[in-house]
């Protein structure tokens, strides 16, 4: 090639190589123009809106006047109704007691039910609404159609076998993962205040659903349906709701799925807890149910249940060191 040549070959090798370089440049201008970066408007987090507020006509509407009919459930704070509401969804309307609205009447009702509505997780019911009026006070939360741990464990002749170990122990994580996401995940935390098996629902697929939490505030000093399942401390001094507090309901429950017995005399601690000390599983297991011959996972959940209730609250376990251990049980026994 002729010296003239090679400049021309050059320059032309140039003018492709600058023309190459600036389709590049433009591509990635134009890509980054249609991806948005780390922190845009189109990557924020979706907020959870709050409880809608209804009047306590379309409440008396949904529940056919609250119609004895519709009662699907009734504890120390309220009776549950099953209810329809204007757009066809189906809901659960618990209607607080009289005296207790009484009783709270200065109290922020709409501002804590907002506040509580604001907690979503696959173990708790979520709370979708409330209705407030002179005289009334009303939750409607999210319903389900099942029946309560309670029912499976001490009214249901069927119960025991449908809850087998694998489930209980299921159900045991269930509960806890649901107690650790209101301790530690919502924010401002919320505690529960009445952990026991009436206010845990077993869905269709028996994974545990913790409801009525955050409303201890209604019957912060009614002993009727907590003794039992609240340690000492919460009748002393400033004890009340805690953390901690919970953590023993929660060991109480563990307790109950343990044993198949009730805690409501508030005598299961005492009976249980020297046959955990003493490895005597024969006497504190369902007898309802097979020993299963792998005792291991059960033994390891009564400890834990122990824990929660043998020990003081300044000395008792956290919720999520609780649920830390649940979970992996309940993973072992799914290998």
């Amino acid at each position: 090639m002729s010296h003239g040549g090679e400049i021309a070959y050059n320059a032309v090798m140039a003018a492709l190589s600058f023309i190459l370089t600036l389709l590049l440049v433009m591509l990635f201008f134009l890509f980054c123009k249609k991806k948005p970066m780390v922190g845009s408007q189109e990557i924020k987090p979706t907020k959870l809106s709050c409880a809608s507020a209804y009047s306590l006509m379309d409440i008396d509407a949904a529940t056919d006047g609250f119609n004895h009919r519709r009662i699907i459930g009734q504890g120390r704070l309220g009776t549950v109704y099953a209810g329809v509401l204007p757009r066809g969804e189906m809901v659960a309307v618990k209607k607080i007691h009289p005296r207790l609205v009484l009783s709270n009447a200065g109290f922020g009702f709409s501002s804590m039910i907002k506040r509580l509505s604001l907690a979503r997780h696959p173990n708790i019911v979520s709370i979708l609404g409330l209705s407030e009026a002179p005289g009334e006070r009303i939750v409607i939360m999210e319903f389900l159609g099942v029946m309560s741990l309670d029912y499976y464990l001490h009214q249901n002749s069927d119960g025991p076998s449908l809850l087998d170990w694998s489930r209980r122990v299921r159900v045991a994580a269930g509960v806890a993962r649901g107690v650790e996401y209101l301790h530690e995940v919502a924010a401002p935390s919320i505690v529960h205040g009445s952990i026991k098996p009436s206010n845990i629902l077993i869905d269709f697929q028996f994974c545990a659903r913790v409801c009525d939490y955050g409303l201890s505030f209604l019957a912060p000093q009614e002993r009727r349906g907590l003794e039992g399942y609240v340690d000492d401390e919460y009748w002393v001094g400033k004890g009340g709701v805690s953390k901690e507090c919970d953590v023993y309901g929660l060991g109480v429950v563990l307790l109950e799925l343990l044993s198949g017995r009730s805690s409501e005399d508030g005598l299961l601690v005492n009976w249980a807890l020297p046959l955990i000390k003493d490895m005597n599983f024969s006497e504190l297991l369902d007898p309802r149910l097979v020993i299963p011959s792998n005792l291991k996972p059960l033994v390891r959940l009564a400890k834990v249940a122990a824990a929660c209730v043998g020990n003081s609250r300044k000395n008792r376990p956290s919720i999520v060191q609780v649920a830390a251990i649940l979970n992996n049980l309940e993973m072992d026994l799914c290998l």
